[in-house]
C-alpha cells in the first residue's frame, strides 16, 4: 500500500510533512513525494523533502490515497494547482482516503469534496472563508474524519491526522 503526499516546492510546513510520513513509514505504508516542480522542497522550518515527482506525473492508480500537507506554502503553489484539484476528485471519486492538514484543506474544497462535509482548517481568514464557499461545515476541533475525508487543523494535530489516515486505509 503506498500514499501519495502532496507539499508546496517551498514553504510547506515541516512537522506536517516529517510526522506523518514517519508513522506511514513505520506502519509500513510507502510513501511518493510530489509537487508542483520535481527535486528539493523546502520547508518552513528549514527542512528539506524530495519531491520525486510533479502532479502532472501522478497515475492515482498506484495509491491508495493522498495527502495534501500544508503551511504557508500550500496557499501559494497549492491552492491553485488545477493538477492537484482533479487528482484529489479522481481519488475521492474512487473512493481512496482524501487528506489534507492546515491550510491545504483548501484544496479539498476548491476541488468541490468538501460541500456538505464536516471537516477542519488552520482558521486563517482566507483559509475559513474558503471553506466556507465550498459548503464545507467547519469544526473547530484538530481532526475531522468525515467518510474517506480527513482534515487537521495544523502541525500539532499531525501525529493524530495520521494515525487517522492509518484508520480509513484499514477500512
Amino acid at each position: 500500500m503506498k500514499l501519495l503526499l502532496a507539499i508546496a516546492p517551498e514553504r510547506f510546513r515541516d512537522e506536517e510533512l516529517e510526522i506523518p510520513k514517519r508513522t506511514f513509514e513505520e506502519g509500513g505504508i510507502g510513501v511518493d513525494l510530489a509537487s508542483t516542480v520535481a527535486g528539493t522542497c523546502t520547508g518552513m522550518l528549514g527542512c528539506t523533502a524530495e519531491a520525486a515527482m510533479t502532479f502532472e506525473d501522478v497515475d492515482p492508480g498506484d495509491y491508495a490515497g493522498i495527502v495534501v500537507v500544508g503551511g504557508s506554502g500550500s496557499e501559494e503553489h497549492l491552492w491553485g494547482s488545477e493538477r492537484l484539484r482533479n487528482l484529489v476528485r479522481s481519488f475521492f471519486e474512487q473512493g481512496k482516503v482524501v487528506a489534507a492538514i492546515c491550510l491545504a484543506p483548501v484544496v479539498l474544497a476548491r476541488a468541490g469534496v468538501l460541500a456538505g462535509r464536516q471537516a477542519t482548517v488552520y482558521p486563517s481568514p482566507a483559509a475559513v472563508s474558503e471553506m466556507k464557499k465550498a459548503g464545507a461545515n467547519l469544526l473547530e476541533i484538530p481532526v475531522v474524519a468525515d467518510m474517506q475525508v480527513v482534515t487537521a487543523n495544523g502541525p500539532e494535530a499531525a501525529a493524530q491526522f495520521a494515525d487517522t489516515i492509518i484508520t480509513k486505509l484499514e477500512c
